[in-house]
């Protein structure tokens, strides 16, 4: 490939603006006087353009031109009106578009405005391309599963790459909730349930799509989202509102963004929840106090699907004027799909609801940041055919898919040490509905995906066999349903074979947006299928599909091994293939919490003590739900390999650490298995005794170490003065002298801790 390869870093943007703007987004190396050239420019469009034309910058509607799938949004199949959107986009009445792909027609859809609108103003091409384009990666969360940050970058770039070369210019992602509810369709979409997993997470995704140069035509500009703490919804039920403090707004949900920010992010999509009453696409307190007062973000805000209209149905706004003058006033600048702005923002200025100086800050932002993606100087970005064919579902993303679905897959459990597989002289059944299966294997949000590069588990796993093994293939039943004869074939395949490989889960459908859950768990169907197979009593291997952290029970947590496989994308088949029969061993940790019961949802491991602290000699009148542990079945940060690495006690460098100062925290790994081992060992910290109480664990960072067979390791962390720092009530960060524990351990809630002192 020939695209520009991933820089090591992503340098700052440089700011520039007068009091009246926001800020003025430009390329890394470009200077002062081009900076100036460009805010020059846009500020003699604005004076140029009617009160009708700056609203039609800021009107975001889906795009009839390019292709697209239908079905994506709500209404999609009334919206494939050519001839409407055209005029629009000639009366200079559309900013951007969203959702469509293809080089060959953006030269077509952009002449449009370059060449038939009266000031010729670029449109802005933008795609929910989350994790991937033709080429599909793991789902993210199943990504974050890998922990592995350069990983998150390169995917990200490459689906930057694929998604450049189709004629977008902006993603809408990456999903930067938190997600503590495994009820909620969308934690599928994000990074889990941690927050410095989150922030780092963040900052990775954006360096991989925004690339070194915003203006290259492989580079897009990110769009974290959902502003903010839509993952908080109540009950996980998505769309749901959000009630919560500041201090746990500001502690546990706002970081990701901000990070996102830092790494240079230029737009961000406002949420569609309300937050403590107020719906965050009206939310003037978070848009524009918090983000632009606070932060100084210099982007744009673009509400999510309607939200601004939605502000209606919240019981916020008594009508759709009334939305557009609450969404544009509390700090939305850009409307989807919706059209409330194109339609209201010429009265409401004119009756004096609206100031045009609001007006004029919000066409600034979109201006800006198309004179960063060199639109003005380069509309036809993304419009070659050869260079789109050349790059989308190549050999080395295609290998790079093969590489994150392997890294993502994490074993849960392998007793007696069934894994790896044998390739040969052996007789297989992969049984369950998603076997064969390659419909269900990219996930959600894969709108674009090349349905032809999809590999199933029976296609990975025929394609590694060996000689004197077979397989049989029986589906047994369907994802929530039985099939006549299922079980029955089910069990036959099963008695034939030496171990049975069950491939088990939730659909894609069942698994993110507006997919919220009530019980997580493996539907009736499939659960009955498990429990006729282990009946059989030949060794089972569970194949784990799912987007979220599961109740698991019965047959299924039975099994003698598990491996939660995510939705791991194009090469599926090839990366479980290589996972189970020992190619390369399972490095994958959980980034979310699997509870025993769906009923401890939500459920994470960063959880406060309570005053009847949880534990397991204390049989009543503590801090647990009846007949179940207040723990995890499988706890944020487990995952098992190959190797069986043995942690030895925890030691610290000195009892004490001085104020500003920092200590070392040592363990020794000694792997007492016949194969070398990468281990994720994980620091955590607990602050025994604070001014605001602290979480009974709490991650402050992570290492892979790769030990020997047969060897042992001495693993150093460093703990900074910073690492024992947390918000206080008046929202700063701050320490406070006293003991703290620290553990090194393979999960959070794995280890024993030593202790040190912080003095002052």
């Amino acid at each position: 490939m020939r695209h520009k390869p991933l820089p090591s870093h992503n340098r700052r943007l440089f700011l520039a603006g007068g009091a009246a703007t926001a800020g003025l987004m430009m390329a890394p190396r470009m200077a002062a006087a081009q900076a100036q050239a460009h805010l020059d420019r846009v500020n003699a469009l604005i004076a140029q353009m009617t009160i009708e034309e700056k609203a039609g910058q800021l009107n975001l509607e889906n795009d009839p031109f390019r292709w697209r799938p239908e079905g994506v949004n709500p209404g999609d199949a009334l919206d494939d009106n050519q001839s409407r959107i055209a005029g629009q986009i000639r009366a200079g009445q559309v900013g951007a578009l969203f959702n469509g792909v293809g080089a060959a027609t953006t030269r077509l859809v952009q002449d449009m405005a370059i060449k038939e609108s009266r000031l010729k103003i670029p449109l802005l091409f933008a795609a929910d391309i989350v994790h991937g384009l033709k080429t599909t990666f793991p789902v993210p969360l199943g990504e974050t599963a890998s922990w592995d940050l350069d990983l998150a970058q390169r995917t990200a770039r490459a689906a930057a790459v694929e998604g450049g070369a189709a004629g977008v210019h902006q993603t809408y992602a990456p999903m930067v909730d938190v997600a503590r509810d495994q009820r909620w369709g969308r934690v599928v979409e994000g990074a889990g349930e941690d927050v410095l997993l989150g922030n780092l997470f963040a900052v990775a995704r954006t360096k991989g799509f925004q690339g070194d140069d915003l203006t290259e035509w492989s580079s897009l500009l990110a769009c974290p989202k959902h502003f903010a703490a839509y993952g908080a919804a109540e009950a996980g039920m998505d769309y749901n509102s959000t009630d919560m403090s500041e201090l746990e707004l500001r502690s546990v949900y706002l970081p990701p963004f901000k990070a996102a920010f830092d790494a240079g992010a230029l737009s961000v999509m406002s949420a569609f929840n309300d937050l403590n009453g107020v719906p965050t696409s009206g939310n003037k307190w978070l848009l524009t106090d918090i983000l632009r007062g606070e932060w100084g973000f210099a982007g744009f805000v673009v509400s999510d699907y309607t939200s601004e209209q939605e502000l209606i149905a919240h019981g916020y706004a008594a009508d759709g004027r009334d939305a557009a003058r609450l969404a544009l006033m509390g700090g939305v600048d850009m409307s989807m799909k919706s059209g409330l702005y194109l339609k209201h923002i010429p009265e409401l200025v004119q009756s004096g609801d609206v100031p045009v100086a609001r007006v004029d800050e919000a066409v600034r932002r979109v201006l800006l940041t198309k004179a960063a993606l060199g639109l003005f100087d380069n509309p036809y970005r993304g419009s070659d055919v050869r260079t789109e064919r050349r790059v989308t579902g190549s050999r080395e993303h295609l290998a790079l898919a093969r590489e994150a679905g392997r890294k993502s897959i994490v074993m849960l459990k392998n007793d007696g040490d069934l894994l790896p597989l044998s390739k040969t002289g052996k007789r297989y059944a992969l049984i369950g509905p998603f076997g064969a299966d390659t419909a269900d294997t990219f996930g959600p949000w894969s709108i674009f995906k090349d349905t032809k590069l999809a590999v199933s588990v029976e296609q990975g796993l025929r394609a590694q066999l060996g000689e004197g093994s077979t397989l049989a293939v029986v589906k047994g039943s369907e994802v929530e349903a039985s099939i006549e004869g299922g079980v029955e074939a089910a069990r036959e395949a099963a008695s034939l074979a030496d171990v049975v490989i069950l491939a088990i889960g939730e659909s894609q459908e069942m698994s993110a947006e507006s997919k919220s859950r009530t019980e997580i768990t493996i539907p009736d169907a499939q659960l009955k299928l498990a429990q006729a197979v282990a009946a059989v009593g030949k060794p089972v291997v569970v194949l784990l599909r799912n987007g979220r952290g599961m109740e698991l029970s019965g047959p299924v947590a039975e099994a003698e091994a598990i491996l939660v496989t995510w939705f791991l994308g194009s090469e599926t088949g090839n990366s479980v293939a290589d996972i189970l029969f020992g190619d390369h061993a399972p490095t994958g940790r959980l980034p979310v919490s699997f509870p025993y019961k769906s009923g401890q949802s939500p459920f994470y491991y960063a959880h406060k003590a309570t005053g009847r602290p949880s534990r397991p000699e204390d049989r009543e009148f503590t801090a647990k739900f009846r007949g179940v542990p207040h723990l995890a079945l499988y706890p944020f940060g487990h995952g098992l390999t190959y190797g069986a690495v043995q942690y030895s006690p925890v030691r610290v460098s000195s009892p004490t650490m001085a104020w500003d100062g920092q200590l070392t925290v040592s363990v020794t790994l000694t792997n007492a298995g016949e194969r070398a081992a990468s281990e994720l060992v994980q620091l955590y910290i607990r602050d025994r005794a604070a001014s605001i109480t602290q979480p009974v664990r709490l991650l402050k960072a992570f290492r892979r170490v790769e030990v020997p067979a047969g060897g042992s390791v001495e693993v150093d962390m460093p703990l900074t003065f910073a690492d024992v720092r947390f918000m206080g009530g008046d929202y700063q960060m701050r320490a406070e002298p006293g003991l703290f524990d620290v553990w090194l351990a393979p999960s959070a809630q794995a280890g024993e801790p030593a202790q040190f002192t912080l003095t002052r």
